[in-house]
């Protein structure tokens, strides 16, 4: 069955999918598949083309240096929640990558759910970059953040320290990897969890 659209802008996760507040994810253990295990950079692959410094520093994967993306090994997530919690310093630039199609080349071709407080670029962290932009900055530059993407088929929302801030569709990209981007050398973006719940696979009528 179709899950029913948003009723508003500010809906909560639970009434994406008809459920119940009692229904929230609570814990890693309640469906959620951590991607990043705090240590180091097991799942997660560097591309040849790749020229930005990846570490882990502090239980945060920590992006600097160049362009760059770091993707998961896994590359056939269709439709999820992924969700993580991020930190952009002043004047940085990094994104969110979903259904990212990392074999076609350089940089690889995604959709992106932007990470931008006070970077040049309008398009603020929450816009699904090049798509629905979102102009208005949502967190401070050093400051955590939590942004959720919801995939299912072509409905995509993001959820922006609880607010919905994006509510669209589009079907340019159905799978593919997560991950994540280093922008430019200046940027320094921090990742503190990364997790996935994975949702059924769209039917093929």
């Amino acid at each position: 069955m179709k899950r029913h659209l948003l009723a508003a802008a500010a809906v909560s996760v639970a009434a994406v999918f008809g459920l119940s507040a009692a229904d929230e994810p609570k814990s890693a253990d309640d469906g959620w598949v951590q991607l990043f295990n705090g240590k180091n950079l097991d799942g997660w692959v560097v591309q040849p083309e790749d020229k930005a410094r990846w570490s882990v520093q502090d239980g945060c994967i920590v992006g600097e240096g160049p362009v760059g993306h770091l993707c998961t090994e896994r590359g056939d997530y269709e439709n999820f929640r992924f969700r993580i919690e991020a930190m952009i310093n002043d004047g940085g630039n990094s994104g969110q990558y979903f259904r990212t199609e990392i074999a076609k080349g350089f940089p690889p071709k995604h959709y992106e759910a932007q990470i931008d407080a006070t970077h040049a670029d309008p398009q603020k962290t929450g816009s699904l970059w090049g798509i629905v932009p979102v102009y208005q900055q949502k967190h401070k530059p050093n400051e955590w953040f939590t942004q959720e993407v919801i995939a299912d088929g072509d409905h995509i929302v993001i959820i922006l320290n609880g607010e919905t801030v994006v509510d669209t569709h589009d079907s340019k990209y159905s799978k593919g990897h997560f991950a994540i981007q280093q922008h430019n050398e200046g940027s320094v973006v921090r990742v503190r969890k990364a997790e996935v719940k994975e949702l059924p696979p769209t039917p093929p009528w």
